[in-house]
């Protein structure tokens, strides 16, 4: 399965009943890497009323990569509003910061819960993405007369020969789409290949 990702940082301003909301959005990898970059936001407004964030690490269906935070808003109104918009625009890696000053009108939950969610589609409408496809790896073992066409079905299926060994035999390490892990596993199985699928 494919999915888009950021590739550079994107920034997008929106000012709602006087309280603006500065929205960042920006590639990470890891919950370590999305909490050191919020400390930098919280670094660069310091004057801020609230900080408030949602990421997504990896493939966007998978909800047990995400995380999000409030910073003191009512809970739901702001991290779960950011996380939401992400879901619906099928985008992973990616961490939203929503910087907001307060302007002195109060929202309401529900306004809130626009607001927050309206700042994230500002950002992600300038946020410039790319696609990524979810890739298998697989360790095989296989005589030499076959090793071209291996080469072959990976070159195909938009994979990569990632290592390989000439012993008695060929030992590969190749990567695929997972898309395509089943129709690579019983091409495999048909000539006799030792293999297993091991960690990209």
């Amino acid at each position: 399965m494919s999915y888009l990702i950021p590739v550079a940082l994107a920034k997008a301003e929106v000012v709602i009943k006087k309280s603006r909301f500065i929205a960042y959005a920006k590639p990470i990898v890891s919950r370590e890497a999305g909490m050191n970059w919020l400390v930098e936001i919280k670094k660069s407004y310091p004057d801020a009323r609230h900080h408030c964030w949602a990421y997504l690490i990896g493939n966007p269906q998978c909800a047990s990569n995400a995380g999000t935070g409030d910073d003191g808003e009512p809970s739901g109104t702001a991290g779960k509003p950011i996380l939401n918009v992400l879901n619906h625009k099928n985008i992973g890696d990616v961490m939203v910061i929503v910087v907001r000053y307060f302007g002195g009108i109060k929202l309401g939950a529900g306004g809130l819960a626009r607001a927050y969610g309206q700042a994230t589609q500002a950002v992600i409408d300038v946020l410039c993405t790319e696609e990524r496809t979810e890739m298998v790896c697989i360790s095989l073992t296989c005589d030499f007369a076959l090793e071209q066409k291996i080469r072959y079905w990976i070159d195909n299926m938009g994979g990569k020969v990632l290592k390989i060994d000439y012993t008695q035999q060929v030992e590969m390490n190749v990567s695929a789409p997972s898309k395509d892990k089943l129709l690579l596993v019983s091409l495999l199985q048909a000539e006799q290949c030792e293999f297993k699928v091991v960690e990209c």
